[in-house]
């Protein structure tokens, strides 16, 4: 039984005087048991025989009836095992300790590096987002480091992203330098069914020691139950708003928030929810705005949210991608054509958006950006034509003008994964594109 598990099951424990149930049924993930008394969403204990004991949650009822799902293992419950309540929710250690430290969904270490302190502060994972009016205005800038962004898609301390993008386009690699090189005090990273491969490469190769040492790492792999990739990205939100309430700025970056939406895809149609929208029960779309509005500003700090979205086929207006596109307050879409011609970071910038970014800089700015979309829009329509020689110089003056800057815009928008660059010297950059 999982250490941190045991001080929410504790009531549960013996003597057997307390009210208990039995187990059932078990079908597929779920779990029915004809009592103990208990609501939605409170951890559960069964015993198995050999006296074993597994933790579960209450996810509905049904015909009276518990219907519980497993955390962990299903395997060796049957039918007449105990089932007791604990009374409570889960809630997961916090504190300053955390910093560096890679954790489970539960707030367990994996890392290796001893336990968390059992002094830390307990914070519960379900949390209602705050109100709208206790929101102050997103006055300022958080600095990323990556031209592209920091110079068309500037971002606020507070707004929260959306990373739009298929599989093998570069994803990964723009967390690990968002989570090394923006200017936040404390990054929160959850890793939400991950392969177990990727898990260890994204530490080591994409993180570093550098972005490591000021993060706390949360991770969900792909072959966990439902419930604890669920439960992760939970965690992870309620880490981040323990520092936002410590008066830090936060950076939480998750990925992905399909792989959280595809495991309450797997809880809502195992108790009995209809398949609604490409096979997603109502649950989902429920879900999504109320996780989602959990990051923000707050009068005390901030939590700068960047979500990634495995978009299917690379449809981008599939169900969780539309979704989610309507609820953030910006987009930054990877493509696949782009990352086809070596340039990376591959952000489309015509498909991309910051709708805070003209409340947050200079005019100056939002001229040279403004210029550097026409010039990228308008070669993308002239690139055929001009390709096959049926463009001569001097017939349409933005395409001339689209000609000359195209190739210190592209240079621009490309940079190296060890690359830092400083704001001032992305304005310097941005403004000698167009010199000359």
């Amino acid at each position: 039984m999982p250490d941190l598990l045991d001080r929410a099951l504790e009531q549960s424990r013996e003597p057997m005087t307390r009210p208990f149930g039995r187990v059932s049924r078990v079908v597929g993930l779920l779990i029915e048991s004809t009592g103990p008394p208990a609501k939605v969403g409170e951890l559960c204990e069964i015993v198995l025989e050999d006296r074993t004991r597994r933790p579960a949650e209450v996810v509905g009822f049904r015909d009276g009836k518990l219907m519980l799902m497993p955390i962990g293992e299903i395997h060796g419950i049957s039918a007449g095992c105990t089932v007791y309540a604990s009374g409570s929710s889960l809630s997961v250690p916090v504190g300053p300790e955390l910093l560096g430290r890679i954790v489970d969904g539960f707030g367990r270490p994996l890392d290796g590096a001893g336990p968390i302190p059992p002094t830390a502060d307990r914070c519960a994972v379900h949390r209602l987002p705050p109100n709208a009016l206790d929101r102050p205005v997103i006055r300022r800038t958080l600095e990323t480091g990556i031209r592209a962004i920091d110079g068309l898609l500037t971002i606020g301390r507070g707004q929260r992203i959306g990373i739009f993008s298929g599989s093998g386009v570069g994803k990964s690699t723009l967390l690990g330098m968002l989570a090394r090189y923006a200017r936040a005090d404390v990054n929160v990273i959850a890793l939400i069914g991950e392969r177990g491969r990727e898990v260890r490469e994204f530490l080591e190769r994409d993180l570093g020691q550098e972005g490591r040492k000021r993060s706390v790492v949360v991770i969900a792999t792909s072959d966990q139950a439902p419930l604890i990739r669920m439960r992760s990205a939970f965690t992870a939100t309620a880490f981040a708003e323990y520092f936002r309430d410590q008066g830090k700025d936060v950076l939480l970056l998750m990925d992905s928030v399909t792989r959280f939406a595809r495991a309450q895809r797997e809880v809502g149609l195992a108790v009995g929810e209809p398949a609604a929208t490409r096979g997603f029960p109502p649950s989902v779309f429920e879900m999504l705005p109320k996780f989602l509005e959990r990051t923000g500003t707050s009068v005390t700090g901030s939590i700068t949210g960047l979500y990634t979205i495995l978009v299917e086929a690379d449809d981008m207006n599939e169900p969780i991608a539309d979704t989610v596109r309507a609820i953030l307050d910006g987009h930054i879409v990877l493509s696949r054509d782009i990352a086809a011609r070596n340039h990376y970071p591959a952000i489309d910038v015509l498909n991309s958006i910051s709708r805070v970014m003209t409340h947050l800089v200079a005019q100056e700015q939002k001229d040279l950006a403004g210029r550097m979309r026409q010039t990228l829009a308008v070669y993308r329509d002239a690139e055929d034509m001009v390709n096959i020689g049926a463009y001569v110089a001097g017939q349409n003056a933005d395409i001339d003008a689209a000609l000359r800057h195209i190739g210190p815009a592209r240079a621009f928008l490309q940079q190296a994964v060890e690359e830092n660059e400083p704001y001032g010297a992305m304005l310097e950059k941005m403004r000698a594109v167009f010199q000359g």
